[in-house]
């Protein structure tokens, strides 16, 4: 019954109540696809960062990642990643050779980091083979491939089967180099990958930098469940001690923030939100409150309880703003569910985005958890705003009330 009433009484004042609505809906529309469009964002950036950069785990001596010296390499790293590869729950092993050398094109140099790769082993750790724009992946060439960013590419001034001379000090000590030709252009959205990270065969890499083509700096490994990445890490620390075992949470530990400092601030941006919305019904309820003093009074000079006339505003306000509420939030989904296939195009801000990492095609993301929260959220707030005017009306006198003008 007071339900009923409750309703009806939103409805007096068409206009008002419509704004208020309206306000309500607007606000929670931006809260909900701004919530969608950070999470396809961060988890997008998430994605890349593991499955084209870093990979799962990444196992070195423990003493390489301190300067990246030629001969602190795992003997036998070739062979210790195909016995990594037999474990079950290992989707795919890469061995690398890495090295910190100058590469340069006719019209100028600069340093980057060489990475000896087999390729068909380096497919099963990294997606960066589909991330091609020109050539292909080692495919075409089989003299001196180097594949390189796009970037870096454009720092040096090259294009497709340009050549490129790497020039590095080998395990003798010996400054040596070698000329190599573009054989493919790579686009991982990253313009600082890109620029410093260079890949060759690991075969052509051993034999310029004099190495063993059976030794590793770096070997890669892919997980079939990345969601027990902590349980197989600590398994590769048990088993190989007296190597460097590290998973991507460690060797990248900023895209393990990205998730949490994403939620953060949307829960932020969605409380802020909920605030002002709510300063807003307080102030709207209140002037109803103040239009119908008489009315109010006349209704508790008749038997009408003040915990029912209590009740009877607080059911207002909820409803007035669940109606606005969800309006907003199907609003926000409807959008974000229209723009899951095709994404937002950001390209007009490609440079400074891809400069950090991330994608300027963006494809928002919804998750279940987050749209509950935020309806539970205003939820709250309709009961917070509605308690103040409520009991403002609870100070009325009946007698004085029906008085009243």
């Amino acid at each position: 019954m007071i339900a009923s009433v409750a309703w009806r009484n939103i409805w007096r004042s068409p206009v008002r109540s419509g704004v208020i609505i309206a306000a309500i809906a607007i606000g929670m529309f931006a809260g909900v696809f701004t919530t969608t469009f950070t999470k396809g964002w961060m988890n997008q950036r998430l994605e890349a960062g593991v499955e084209t950069e870093v990979s799962h785990i990444q196992i070195h001596d423990p003493k390489f990642t301190e300067n990246y010296e030629l001969k602190k390499y795992i003997p036998g790293g070739v062979q210790l990643s195909e016995e990594i590869l037999q474990d079950e729950t290992v989707n795919g092993t890469s061995p690398r050779i890495v090295i910190q050398s100058m590469i340069a094109s006719s019209e100028t140099g600069t340093g980057v980091r060489i990475m000896g790769i087999d390729p068909e082993k380096e497919k099963t750790v990294t997606n960066l083979y589909t991330k091609v724009i020109e050539g292909d992946y080692f495919e075409s060439m089989n003299r001196n491939p180097v594949f390189i960013g796009k970037k870096l590419a454009k720092k040096l001034k090259v294009k497709l089967h340009s050549k490129l001379v790497i020039t590095l000090q080998d395990a003798q000590g010996h400054i040596t180099g070698g000329a190599f030709r573009v054989c493919g252009i790579y686009n991982a959205s990253n313009g600082m990958y890109e620029e410093m990270n260079v890949f060759v065969r690991n075969t052509d890499l051993a034999r310029l930098a004099a190495l063993d083509e059976t030794v590793a700096h770096e070997i890669v490994v892919h997980l079939k469940e990345p969601e027990k990445l902590e349980k197989h890490t600590n398994s590769l620390q048990a088993k190989y001690t007296e190597l460097d075992v590290q998973n991507w949470k460690q060797l990248t530990p900023e895209l393990g923030y990205i998730n949490e400092i994403g939620n953060m601030y949307t829960y932020m941006f969605v409380v802020i939100i909920l605030l002002a919305l709510g300063f807003g019904i307080v102030n709207t309820m209140l002037m109803v409150v103040l239009e119908r003093v008489k009315e109010l009074g006349m209704l508790m000079a008749v038997g009408m309880s003040k915990a029912r006339v209590f009740w009877m505003l607080m059911l207002e306000t909820v409803l007035l703003t669940l109606t606005g509420g969800i309006t907003g939030i199907l609003l926000g989904l409807g959008v974000t569910y229209a723009t899951m296939k095709k994404g937002i195009d950001l390209s007009m801000y490609a440079t400074g985005l891809e400069d950090w990492g991330y994608s300027t095609h963006i494809y928002p993301t919804v998750e279940t958890e987050m749209v509950i929260v935020i309806s539970i959220l205003v939820v709250i707030t309709g009961i917070l705003a509605s308690i103040y005017p409520a009991r403002k009306a609870l100070k009325y006198n009946p007698a004085e009330a029906i008085r009243t003008e």
